[in-house]
């Protein structure tokens, strides 16, 4: 991806971020989704009713580490929201595996999100938030940006919204369990990855619109 242009205006402190074309920053964004969640839970939906329990958390498994190798072999850089996901379904299928329990293996996601809300707003608490090094995964903003004030303050307040959010979907996940072991398969490859789009689709607007006001402009290239 072509280094991000930026350009600052007559105007003290008012600063034009040129990103990535908009297209490949959606396809990259679909691509996440499609090695993190849509294909592991498909997997798991598949295999578990014709193969067992442990070889469908295997094959899962399997194929977030294989995205995890062609990322490294092809590009060198794996991304964060990869890192993060594929480590949690490690520890996730682990156990499960472990114990031949697919119930336990749909009961850990009520955890994981509980845990990731904890990291979220930990995060913001401290006033280190982890929505700075997870954006770098989708948008490449210069250093000087970065640093600003209004900028961290920004990524802070996204940092709490995914953490109501983990919340939202810990909730979720336990009501789909109490129900059916099959509800709950499809709201873990469903409903949770929807939540999951409401909320990147709110931070973005949230975090677009609190740029703008701190004069910081983004702007898609053409190209």
């Amino acid at each position: 991806m072509t280094a991000p242009q930026h350009h600052r205006s007559p105007a003290e402190g008012h600063v034009v971020v040129e990103l990535a074309a908009l297209r490949p920053t959606l396809v990259r964004a679909g691509r996440l989704l499609l090695e993190t969640v849509l294909v592991p839970t498909l997997l798991l939906a598949v295999l578990i009713h014709v193969v067992g329990v442990v070889p469908a958390l295997g094959a899962a498994l399997g194929w977030c580490y294989l995205a995890l190798l062609v990322r490294w072999v092809v590009t060198r850089h794996v991304p964060g929201t990869l890192l993060l996901s594929t480590s949690m379904l490690t520890g996730r299928a682990g156990i499960a595996m472990a114990t031949s329990s697919a119930l336990l293996y749909l009961v850990q996601p009520a955890v994981g999100s509980g845990v990731l809300a904890l990291l979220f707003l930990g995060s913001a608490a401290l006033g280190r938030p982890i929505t700075m090094r997870l954006a770098r995964d989708f948008v490449a903003l210069p250093p000087h940006v970065l640093e600003r004030r209004a900028t961290r303050r920004m990524f802070t307040q996204v940092a709490l919204v995914w953490g109501v959010s983990r919340l939202l979907d810990a909730t979720m996940s336990v009501g789909f369990l109490r129900s059916s072991l099959d509800l709950a398969l499809i709201g873990r490859g469903l409903f949770s990855p929807l939540l999951t789009l409401l909320t990147v689709g709110l931070c973005s607007v949230l975090g677009w619109r609190a740029l703008a006001r701190d004069g910081i402009r983004l702007r898609f290239s053409a190209a």
